[in-house]
Protein backbone atom coordinates (compact mmCIF):
# COMPACT_ATOMS: atom_id res chain seq x y z
CA UNK A 1 0.00 0.00 0.00
CA UNK A 2 1.40 3.28 -0.98
CA UNK A 3 1.83 5.60 1.84
CA UNK A 4 -0.67 8.56 1.56
CA UNK A 5 2.24 11.35 2.60
CA UNK A 6 3.49 10.17 -1.07
CA UNK A 7 0.73 12.31 -2.59
CA UNK A 8 0.56 15.23 -0.34
CA UNK A 9 2.18 18.33 0.05
CA UNK A 10 5.07 18.71 2.04
CA UNK A 11 7.30 21.78 3.48
CA UNK A 12 9.62 21.50 0.21
CA UNK A 13 7.50 19.31 -1.87
CA UNK A 14 4.95 21.95 -1.84
CA UNK A 15 2.26 20.03 -5.07
CA UNK A 16 -0.47 22.65 -3.65
CA UNK A 17 1.53 25.70 -4.44
CA UNK A 18 -0.35 27.23 -7.67
CA UNK A 19 2.60 27.73 -9.51
CA UNK A 20 3.68 24.03 -9.32
CA UNK A 21 0.42 22.96 -10.26
CA UNK A 22 0.50 25.07 -12.99
CA UNK A 23 3.70 24.43 -14.09
CA UNK A 24 2.70 20.22 -14.08
CA UNK A 25 -0.19 21.33 -15.95
CA UNK A 26 1.67 22.93 -18.68
CA UNK A 27 3.99 20.18 -18.99
CA UNK A 28 2.14 17.06 -18.76
CA UNK A 29 -1.68 18.44 -18.69
CA UNK A 30 -4.11 16.18 -21.42
CA UNK A 31 -1.74 13.31 -20.96
CA UNK A 32 -3.87 10.30 -19.73
CA UNK A 33 -1.37 7.60 -19.36
CA UNK A 34 0.33 8.01 -15.65
CA UNK A 35 3.89 7.48 -17.23
CA UNK A 36 3.85 9.79 -20.05
CA UNK A 37 2.95 12.34 -17.83
CA UNK A 38 6.23 11.58 -15.53
CA UNK A 39 8.12 11.50 -18.35
CA UNK A 40 6.72 15.16 -19.65
CA UNK A 41 7.53 16.52 -15.85
CA UNK A 42 10.86 15.28 -15.68
CA UNK A 43 11.84 16.17 -18.83
CA UNK A 44 10.45 20.08 -17.61
CA UNK A 45 12.30 19.94 -14.32
CA UNK A 46 15.94 18.67 -15.80
CA UNK A 47 15.64 21.45 -18.59
CA UNK A 48 13.61 24.32 -17.73
CA UNK A 49 14.86 24.37 -14.20
CA UNK A 50 18.87 24.96 -14.88
CA UNK A 51 21.45 23.12 -12.01
CA UNK A 52 22.95 25.40 -9.66
CA UNK A 53 25.25 23.94 -6.76
CA UNK A 54 26.07 27.80 -5.30
CA UNK A 55 23.39 28.15 -3.11
CA UNK A 56 23.48 29.38 0.31
CA UNK A 57 22.35 25.84 2.06
CA UNK A 58 22.07 27.35 5.52
CA UNK A 59 19.26 28.34 3.99
CA UNK A 60 15.94 26.75 4.32
CA UNK A 61 14.55 27.97 0.73
CA UNK A 62 17.42 25.87 -1.01
CA UNK A 63 15.91 22.66 -0.33
CA UNK A 64 12.49 23.70 -2.07
CA UNK A 65 11.03 22.97 -5.18
CA UNK A 66 8.64 25.74 -5.61
CA UNK A 67 11.66 28.24 -4.80
CA UNK A 68 13.67 26.39 -7.22
CA UNK A 69 11.00 26.94 -9.75
CA UNK A 70 10.17 30.79 -9.11
CA UNK A 71 14.35 31.01 -9.46
CA UNK A 72 14.69 28.81 -12.56
CA UNK A 73 17.70 27.33 -10.84
CA UNK A 74 18.29 25.03 -7.93
CA UNK A 75 20.49 21.99 -6.88
CA UNK A 76 19.73 18.52 -6.93
CA UNK A 77 17.64 18.57 -3.73
CA UNK A 78 15.24 21.50 -4.70
CA UNK A 79 15.05 20.00 -8.41
CA UNK A 80 14.19 17.06 -7.16
CA UNK A 81 11.07 18.18 -4.39
CA UNK A 82 9.88 19.87 -7.39
CA UNK A 83 9.93 16.83 -9.92
CA UNK A 84 7.82 14.95 -6.53
CA UNK A 85 5.46 17.73 -6.40
CA UNK A 86 4.69 18.06 -9.94
CA UNK A 87 4.19 14.20 -9.70
CA UNK A 88 2.02 14.63 -6.73
CA UNK A 89 -0.16 17.37 -7.87
CA UNK A 90 -0.96 15.38 -11.39
CA UNK A 91 -1.54 12.23 -8.93
CA UNK A 92 1.42 10.33 -9.32
CA UNK A 93 3.09 9.26 -6.20
CA UNK A 94 6.06 10.63 -5.15
CA UNK A 95 9.19 10.44 -2.94
CA UNK A 96 12.51 11.52 -2.50
CA UNK A 97 15.30 9.04 -2.48
CA UNK A 98 18.89 10.11 -1.64
CA UNK A 99 22.81 9.14 -1.57
CA UNK A 100 26.02 10.00 -1.35
CA UNK A 101 28.17 10.06 -4.19
CA UNK A 102 31.72 10.54 -5.67
CA UNK A 103 32.06 13.13 -8.32
CA UNK A 104 35.20 12.37 -10.22
CA UNK A 105 34.41 15.32 -12.05
CA UNK A 106 33.47 18.16 -10.27
CA UNK A 107 34.95 21.61 -10.99
CA UNK A 108 37.77 22.86 -8.77
CA UNK A 109 35.62 25.37 -7.43
CA UNK A 110 32.69 22.93 -6.85
CA UNK A 111 35.30 20.58 -4.96
CA UNK A 112 36.13 23.33 -3.15
CA UNK A 113 33.16 24.61 -1.29
CA UNK A 114 32.27 21.13 -1.02
CA UNK A 115 35.71 20.06 1.03
CA UNK A 116 36.35 17.03 -1.48
CA UNK A 117 34.54 14.76 -4.17
CA UNK A 118 31.93 12.94 -1.75
CA UNK A 119 28.69 14.92 -2.12
CA UNK A 120 26.30 14.16 0.91
CA UNK A 121 22.95 14.07 0.31
CA UNK A 122 22.23 13.59 -3.27
CA UNK A 123 18.49 13.43 -4.33
CA UNK A 124 16.90 11.67 -6.76
CA UNK A 125 12.90 11.07 -6.82
CA UNK A 126 11.40 8.24 -6.35
CA UNK A 127 8.25 7.59 -8.53
CA UNK A 128 5.29 5.32 -8.25
CA UNK A 129 4.71 4.01 -12.07
CA UNK A 130 3.36 0.88 -13.25
CA UNK A 131 2.89 -0.68 -9.88
CA UNK A 132 6.94 -0.15 -8.88
CA UNK A 133 9.20 3.05 -7.54
CA UNK A 134 11.47 4.26 -10.35
CA UNK A 135 14.11 6.47 -9.41
CA UNK A 136 14.30 9.94 -11.73
CA UNK A 137 17.10 12.30 -11.28
CA UNK A 138 16.05 15.69 -13.04
CA UNK A 139 19.56 17.36 -11.53
CA UNK A 140 21.87 18.31 -14.58
CA UNK A 141 20.06 19.81 -16.91
CA UNK A 142 21.04 19.45 -20.45
CA UNK A 143 22.82 21.69 -21.69
CA UNK A 144 24.86 21.74 -19.00
CA UNK A 145 25.89 18.01 -19.72
CA UNK A 146 26.74 19.06 -23.33
CA UNK A 147 29.20 21.43 -22.11
CA UNK A 148 30.32 19.40 -19.15
CA UNK A 149 30.97 16.60 -21.98
CA UNK A 150 28.32 13.77 -19.68
CA UNK A 151 25.66 12.22 -20.92
CA UNK A 152 22.18 13.16 -20.23
CA UNK A 153 20.15 11.36 -17.78
CA UNK A 154 16.83 10.39 -19.88
CA UNK A 155 14.30 8.66 -18.17
CA UNK A 156 11.92 6.06 -19.59
CA UNK A 157 9.44 5.87 -16.47
CA UNK A 158 10.26 1.99 -16.32
CA UNK A 159 14.00 1.88 -15.07
CA UNK A 160 15.95 3.83 -13.04
CA UNK A 161 17.77 6.70 -14.01
CA UNK A 162 20.68 7.32 -11.84
CA UNK A 163 23.75 9.21 -12.88
CA UNK A 164 26.19 7.59 -15.40
CA UNK A 165 29.74 5.95 -13.75
CA UNK A 166 31.55 7.34 -17.29
CA UNK A 167 31.52 10.94 -19.01
CA UNK A 168 31.38 10.72 -22.85
CA UNK A 169 35.34 10.24 -23.06
CA UNK A 170 35.03 7.07 -20.59
CA UNK A 171 36.60 9.05 -17.98
CA UNK A 172 35.30 8.63 -14.53
CA UNK A 173 32.51 10.54 -13.15
CA UNK A 174 29.55 9.42 -10.73
CA UNK A 175 29.84 6.93 -8.15
CA UNK A 176 27.46 6.12 -5.88
CA UNK A 177 28.57 5.55 -1.93
CA UNK A 178 25.80 5.25 0.37
CA UNK A 179 22.17 5.38 -0.04
CA UNK A 180 20.36 7.31 2.49
CA UNK A 181 16.73 6.22 1.96
CA UNK A 182 13.47 7.41 1.14
CA UNK A 183 11.30 10.14 2.09
CA UNK A 184 8.27 11.94 2.01
CA UNK A 185 10.00 15.56 2.44
CA UNK A 186 13.09 16.58 2.16
CA UNK A 187 14.77 15.92 5.97
CA UNK A 188 16.35 19.21 5.82
CA UNK A 189 17.79 19.03 9.31
CA UNK A 190 19.77 15.78 8.54
CA UNK A 191 20.69 17.14 6.26
CA UNK A 192 22.21 19.93 7.77
CA UNK A 193 23.87 17.99 10.48
CA UNK A 194 25.47 16.27 7.93
CA UNK A 195 26.61 19.40 6.34
CA UNK A 196 28.09 20.83 9.37
CA UNK A 197 30.41 18.06 10.09
CA UNK A 198 31.79 17.02 6.98
CA UNK A 199 31.13 20.08 4.55
CA UNK A 200 31.23 23.28 6.56
CA UNK A 201 32.32 25.20 3.80
CA UNK A 202 28.50 24.66 2.44
CA UNK A 203 27.44 26.37 5.25
CA UNK A 204 28.95 29.80 4.24
CA UNK A 205 27.87 32.33 1.58
CA UNK A 206 30.70 33.16 0.03
CA UNK A 207 30.41 30.77 -3.35
CA UNK A 208 26.85 31.48 -3.61
CA UNK A 209 26.36 33.11 -6.87
CA UNK A 210 29.10 31.28 -9.20
CA UNK A 211 28.11 30.51 -12.64
CA UNK A 212 28.58 26.30 -12.95
CA UNK A 213 28.13 26.29 -16.44
CA UNK A 214 30.99 28.65 -17.36
CA UNK A 215 33.39 26.41 -15.14
CA UNK A 216 32.07 22.92 -16.99
CA UNK A 217 33.29 25.08 -20.29
CA UNK A 218 36.85 25.64 -18.50
CA UNK A 219 37.00 22.27 -17.20
CA UNK A 220 35.46 20.19 -19.94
Amino acid sequence: MIDPAYLQPARYVESDAPEVIAFAEAAAGGIADPVERALSIFYAVRDQVLYDPYQIYARREVYSGRVALQRGRGYCVAKAALLAACCRAQGIPARLGFADVRNHLATPRLLEMNGGDVFFWHAYADLWLDGKFVKATPAFNLSLCERFGVLPLDFDGRNDSIFHPYDRNDRRHMEYVDYRGTYADVPVEEILATFREHCPRLMEDSFSGGDFGAEAVVSS
